[in-house]
């Protein structure tokens, strides 16, 4: 009886989350403006997958603005990366880092899974808010499978015990951050990896709009998720869309 009630509960759980996030279109809803991206912002640099979208992005030619509450936490140094010290909750401080950029690549998560949090949906907000003032139109942002219409995509894992017992307060926000996303007129890209591994690059990976497993655990890694980011900056296929990206 305990195990039935605990399946019915997961079973809601993905329910609500199919209910909350964003539905994807399979095709780009939005033609690209065609504007040279020169210029990046990164949003959360100093985690696992800001790290290797601003390594990545400096070795692809780009000028590089690295978006960090604590600069202590990213000890690289190049010739063309700039570390501005913010906060996404504070409107001021990404506005001014936001101001002379040409597209913005966003990895915010945070580690505090069983508190709740507005640190993604709000923050994306103000980025978005800070985007449109400024004229900055190209945003691609990480969510994770599990949401909307890729429901179920984690794995039998995923989708019966992370999801309902670990992640559940942590995907509550990035429901809301996917819908405020779907919501912008900007040329924005959500990109859902699976569960997120370390390791070096594999430059082999599956994407698109039915990737994942209903049984078997979706994994990406880092480096090949920032690979596909930073291609969403050029490549106008998904524009308004939510591809997953696996291995």
């Amino acid at each position: 009886m305990k195990l039935l009630i605990f399946l019915l509960y997961a079973l809601a759980v993905s329910a609500v989350m199919a209910r909350r996030g964003f539905w994807s279109p399979t095709t780009a809803r939005i033609k690209a403006s065609g504007r040279p991206i020169k210029r990046v912002l990164v949003v959360g640099a100093t985690g696992g997958t800001g790290r290797e979208l601003v390594t990545q992005a400096l070795e692809r030619g780009y000028e590089v603005t690295a978006f960090v509450r604590d600069p202590g936490k990213l000890t690289l140094t190049h010739p063309r990366l700039k570390i501005v010290c913010g906060d996404v909750l504070d409107e001021s401080s990404l506005t001014a880092a936001i101001s002379d950029q040409d597209a913005v690549v966003s990895a915010l998560g945070h580690r505090r899974l069983f508190v709740p949090s507005r640190v993604q949906s709000e923050g994306t907000r103000n980025v978005l808010r800070a985007m449109e003032a400024h004229g900055v139109r190209r945003f691609v942002c990480e969510t994770s499978l599990g949401l909307g219409n890729s429901v179920g995509r984690m794995g039998l894992l995923g989708t019966f015990f992370v999801l309902p017992v670990i992640l559940l307060i942590y995907f509550w926000d990035k429901s809301r951050q996917e819908q405020m996303i779907a919501a912008s007129p900007l040329e924005w890209v959500v990109v859902r990896p699976g569960v997120l591994t370390n390791g070096a690059k594999r430059g082999v990976y599956r994407h698109g709009h039915n990737v994942g497993s209903y049984i078997w655990p979706a994994r990406s890694g880092r480096a090949d998720v920032a690979d596909f980011m930073l291609n969403q900056l050029t490549d106008d296929q998904y524009l308004q869309t939510a591809p997953g990206v696996v291995w």
